[in-house]
């Protein structure tokens, strides 16, 4: 049985905007001047949803500045370099930082971690995320390779997810998913906010395995730098 720990479940916001409908999955994804991948070893593939739409992996960007991967979306994006795997028990971790909260869209998008992916870059692509926002939510959803969501569409509040103090405001967040026999689980900010068993992600229609590619994931239209990418045993 899955458990999550919730404050509250996450609202939906309605704004009027040209770009924007009032679901907050249908934000018309921007396109990056300058976008591609410029780190070496590094790739990445957008959701098909976006792909559908004519959206390209270069219509996304990601750097180096320094020590940190910068990310500045248009499409949904997963970024990973296929060196880095992680077998049997393990814990990848990351800090995420939002440098102007919202500052590309309408309202929050998330960003975190993925792992135990399969198939990477191919239509038949499979991997679990869990992703923070920066309102005190958090989310988690997997790819099999159609989505399915662990924590409902629009994820739950956690009081350990960080909140901007405003729109345009920084926040950070620090994004770990675990597994640990039988359980895997998600933690933010040192706090475990969600887990599941085994038999729950591998199964027909979700992960092929927990063992796999791990990586970084954001939501379309968002910015932000990645600190301290690792898998630790």
């Amino acid at each position: 049985m899955h458990r999550f720990y919730s404050c509250a479940l996450a609202a939906a916001t309605v704004t009027l905007s040209p770009l924007v409908s009032v679901a907050h999955g249908q934000e018309v994804s921007r396109s990056v001047a300058g976008g591609g991948i410029s780190v070496p070893g590094w790739t990445g593939k957008i959701d098909a949803s976006a792909a559908k739409r004519g959206s390209t992996l270069d219509n996304a960007k990601l750097s180096r500045e320094g020590d940190a991967l910068h990310v500045v979306t248009g499409p949904a994006v997963a970024y990973w370099n296929p060196a880095n795997t992680a077998s049997g028990n393990y814990t990848v971790s990351a800090t995420f930082r939002e440098p102007k909260y919202m500052s590309l869209n309408a309202h929050p998008h998330p960003y975190g971690v993925f792992i135990a992916g399969n198939n990477m870059g191919t239509d038949q692509q499979t991997y679990l995320y869990c992703a923070a926002y920066g309102d005190g939510n958090f989310i988690v959803r997997g790819f099999g390779p159609a989505a399915f969501q662990m924590n409902g569409r629009e994820g739950a509040a956690n009081a350990a997810v960080h909140k901007a103090a405003a729109k345009d405001q920084p926040v950070t967040q620090e994004v770990a998913l675990s597994v640990k026999g039988d359980k895997v689980s998600c933690s933010i900010n040192g706090t475990e906010v969600a887990s599941y068993t085994r038999a729950e992600l591998v199964s027909a229609g979700k992960l092929t395995s927990t063992d796999g590619v791990y990586g970084i994931r954001f939501a379309h239209n968002t910015e932000g730098f990645v600190t301290g990418l690792k898998v630790t045993k």
